[in-house]
């Protein structure tokens, strides 16, 4: 027996079925996490029944393949309902995952799909009854279940268009279009008289699935990438949270030979607020939290320290605190509206990163009460002042 024999054989369905349970099933393990960590559990629960009716089918596939078994023609028939019902779950599921805020996805139309498949199948069964048939395996064929999976193949490439999908998305539609126009035009046209037809039929569901697979893990690790990000980084500004800065601060201390922490205070901020509103003055915010990222960008890492109150920790190696911190000043006075104090302290001050953030606030907080829109270095307050913030 050569390889191809093999392959176009029920052992080929086998290696297929088999290949294609395996990723199934690596499929619902994702989905199951899924569906136990995050709110739309409504969608994971599609998945999770769109893939367990996928792996059902799949096993009757090689029940099916092997001609000496006296199988039901009902199997038959179930095969075929549940290769279209959970090709119209799964497409919907992958569409509201990537479409999610769109308000013209309904599930309406992917319903009235599936009942379409199941009314068909009672139309095929009350035209073609099976009783007294006595029939071998591979003679059993639904004629209008078949030209409906292309029909329902073919909507939905055409209304996914428009959509922003993934391109493993589209591409997979596009291999499961392969896919039944090989089964179909071996089913009813050459009957095992091509044999490369029968292994395009065996190898396109592997490769379908396996795109279904790399869309779904790459949905997890960005949900992953998300819930990681939303714990260290500021949601407005993008800066690290406070918690984070000081991490990343400590990582630099550890690293450097000498550190520096700058403590930015937007003047007037409260002003701004009353007078132009919650929005304009977030969105000052975000572009002063934007200049200081910029200015600290290579040399150490920036973070809110809460409210208006912006922090950046920088290596001074090879830069000079003073000249990052007048940079970040003027920068917010000429690309913005508004000004800012700043202070900072570096290694030479404390060799605590906790302590450097409270003298950075301290010479913040000189520059802030002696005219604003200034730089003071915690070294350069006076003696009789040191101590003296709020």
């Amino acid at each position: 027996m050569t390889i191809m024999q093999w392959l176009t054989g029920p052992n080929g369905q086998l290696f297929s079925s088999s290949s294609v349970i395996v990723i199934l099933i690596l499929m619902l393990f994702m989905s199951i996490k899924l569906y136990v960590s995050y709110r739309n559990k409504h969608t994971y629960r599609l998945l999770i029944t769109a893939i367990m009716l996928s792996i059902v089918r799949q096993g009757a596939l090689v029940a099916l393949a092997f001609p000496g078994w006296n199988l039901s023609p009902w199997l038959y028939l179930l095969s075929d309902v549940l290769h279209i019902v959970s090709f119209i779950i799964i497409n919907f599921v992958f569409m509201k995952l990537y479409t999610y805020r769109s308000a013209q996805l309904r599930i309406v139309p992917f319903a009235l799909m599936s009942l379409a498949t199941v009314g068909l199948a009672a139309i095929q069964v009350a035209i073609q009854p099976f009783e007294g048939m006595d029939r071998t395996a591979g003679d059993f064929a639904f004629p209008m279940l078949d030209v409906y999976s292309i029909v329902v193949t073919l909507i939905i490439l055409l209304a996914t268009r428009s959509a922003d999908m993934n391109s493993k998305y589209y591409t997979g539609l596009v291999v499961f279009f392969i896919y039944e126009l090989a089964r179909i035009a071996e089913g009813y046209v050459f009957h095992g008289s091509q044999p490369w037809l029968i292994l395009l039929s065996m190898l396109m569901p592997i490769l379908y699935f396996s795109l279904l697979f790399m869309l779904l893990f790459e949905w997890v690790i960005e949900r992953l990438m998300s819930t990681y990000q939303s714990s260290i980084v500021d949601g407005l500004t993008g800066l690290y949270n406070r918690r984070h800065f000081h991490s990343k601060a400590e990582g630099l201390l550890a690293s450097s030979k000498s550190v520096a922490v700058i403590f930015c205070d937007i003047d007037n901020f409260k002003k701004l607020n009353d007078t132009q509103g919650h929005h304009k003055a977030d969105g000052v915010l975000k572009r002063v939290a934007e200049i200081i990222k910029e200015e600290s960008s290579g040399i150490g890492a920036a973070g809110r320290y809460g409210g208006e109150e912006l922090l950046a920790c920088i290596g001074t190696d090879r830069v000079k605190p003073e000249i990052v911190a007048e940079s970040i000043r003027r920068r917010v006075e000429t690309e913005t509206i508004v000004t800012i104090s700043v202070g900072f302290s570096t290694t030479k001050d404390t060799s605590s990163v906790q302590e450097m953030v409270k003298l950075a606030d301290e010479a913040m907080y000189y520059s802030k009460t002696n005219g604003k829109n200034r730089v003071t270095a915690y070294k350069a307050i006076p003696a009789s002042r040191k101590g003296m913030s709020v």
